[in-house]
């Protein structure tokens, strides 16, 4: 009895040491902000893949701060990751974090945003340009062409921002809008409030606003409560759950909803591919599509 109780530890023993030896590979989301319901989303959507996958994921928050980004990326250097997914807080300046993942042979994945610079394996985003226009299509259908409008920017620089605005400026000769004005509110609620309120002053006859993202259409719409300005159309962009209640509350005329838990989730499976040896793409597509009531 006493030789079977000890073989039976020393199994136990075998099996721990076994079950500790085969630790799960370290993957590293670093966020621009999460201070923002889209990128939490899409951070929950990659913690739910990660898990199922068997991956341990560090999220590190950049704060919408460059500098901030670069600590997170270098802080990674001591903590074990095999694979970096990068949201960058500007596609410009995130160059040096990327660079610095180049170095140490960390493989990189960018979501959301693209990198201007640095070696990227693949970037999964979904198609900004086309949402955009998707936007302006929108505001057609629903004002008519010719429709007097102001659009709400993202913070200048990023990959997003730049591109929505691209899609917009194609809806513009499309269907020959008058753009009013075009002002930066850096994708923040409070700040498209702000600003919306600012350009009302000199805008009184808008008849649509497309906002590119939807905390910043959820500012503006308080703006134009405030000014008793009920008949203007406003469309957001991101299709977040705060956008999507407006929609349906009647709120927001629309959201161009993108799917940040497929992005967090598809990153996170493609980093698995590359862990493997497997082949990715270097763009993956997210689709869009337009929420409205």
């Amino acid at each position: 009895m006493k030789k079977l109780t000890t073989l039976l530890s020393v199994a136990l023993l075998g099996a721990t040491m076994s079950s500790g030896a085969y630790a799960k590979d370290t993957l590293a989301l670093v966020i621009s902000t999460l201070n923002n319901p889209f990128f939490v989303t899409m951070k929950e959507g990659a913690e739910k893949k990660a898990a199922e996958l068997g991956y341990n994921l560090i999220v590190l928050d950049s704060q919408n701060d460059p500098a901030k980004e670069l600590s997170n990326v270098e802080d990674l250097s001591v903590r074990g990751a095999k694979v970096l997914l990068i949201n960058p807080t500007d596609s410009d300046a995130v160059t040096n974090a990327i660079r610095l993942a180049n170095r140490a042979k960390l493989p990189v994945i960018t979501l959301d945003r693209a990198a201007s610079r640095g070696d990227v394996v693949s970037h999964i985003a979904s198609d900004n340009v086309a949402g955009g226009l998707m936007a302006g299509d929108f505001i057609a259908q629903q004002v008519g062409e010719n429709a007097k409008v102001i659009q709400l920017e993202g913070i200048a620089g990023t990959s997003a921002a730049r591109e929505r605005g691209e899609g917009f400026k194609q809806s513009i000769a499309k269907h020959g809008f008058e753009l009013l004005a075009s002002q930066p509110a850096d994708f923040d609620r409070t700040k498209g409030l702000n600003v919306m309120e600012n350009l009302l002053a000199g805008n009184a006859g808008v008849q649509a606003v497309f906002a590119q993202n939807d905390e910043m259409a959820l500012g503006a719409l308080r703006a134009l409560q405030a000014a008793n300005k009920k008949d203007v159309l406003i469309v957001g962009f991101d299709g977040t759950q705060d956008g999507i209640k407006a929609v349906q509350g009647g709120r927001l005329s629309a959201t161009i909803a993108q799917q940040p838990d497929a992005i967090g989730a598809i990153a996170v499976e493609t980093a698995d591919k590359i862990l493997k040896g497997e082949t990715v793409e270097q763009h993956i597509p997210v689709p869009l599509q337009v929420i409205s009531k």
